[in-house]
């Protein structure tokens, strides 16, 4: 039982120090993109808008687990940059919700972009069997997460497939 428990252990290490790596590299890498630089906390409330059309300005709140003071200054700047729109709440007069509007839609789409092709850098000289396993276990922390926190909001489908991005030739070494 010690093996399984030191295993598991070691597994949470290593995942959390690449977590740290991957912060580390995306955050280097927001340097590579058009200026301003949006900061990441903008760019967290921005994908979690992304992933609920219309979603309340409490429950945006509640999933960046931040004070609802806090996250309606966020929006204020996101909303004067032009990247996301307030709507009155359909059933309360006292509460908003939240899109993104198509230039925040760009605008995340470029960062997201710019991300997938770090990583496709980083991968492109694996060997087929290697993606696949690394999609697979992918998938199955992906799985985990929102299990501990089922108020996480989940990825999108597509997003969370074991194969290549659309339109990317995976290079095989010779």
């Amino acid at each position: 039982m010690t093996e399984c428990t030191d295993h598991a252990r070691h597994t949470v290490h290593r995942t959390a120090r690449l977590a740290e790596l991957l912060d580390l590299l995306f955050e280097q890498s927001r340097h590579d993109a058009p200026n301003p630089l949006l900061p990441v906390p903008q760019l967290r409330a921005m994908g979690v808008i992304d992933g609920q059309d219309h979603i309340p300005m409490r429950t945006l709140a509640h999933r960046l687990g931040a004070s609802p003071p806090s996250v309606c200054r966020l929006i204020d700047r996101l909303q004067a940059a032009g990247f996301v729109q307030r709507h009155p709440h359909p059933d309360s007069g006292r509460e908003v919700t939240l899109t993104l509007t198509p230039a925040g839609r760009v605008r995340l789409a470029r960062v997201r972009e710019g991300r997938e092709n770090l990583l496709h850098q980083a991968l492109q000289g694996l060997p087929e069997a290697e993606h696949t396993a690394l999609g697979s276990a992918l998938d199955t922390l992906h799985r985990a997460l929102t299990a501990v926190r089922p108020h996480l909001h989940a990825l999108p489908a597509e997003t969370t497939t074991s194969a290549p991005l659309p339109g990317r030739r995976i290079a095989r070494p010779a």
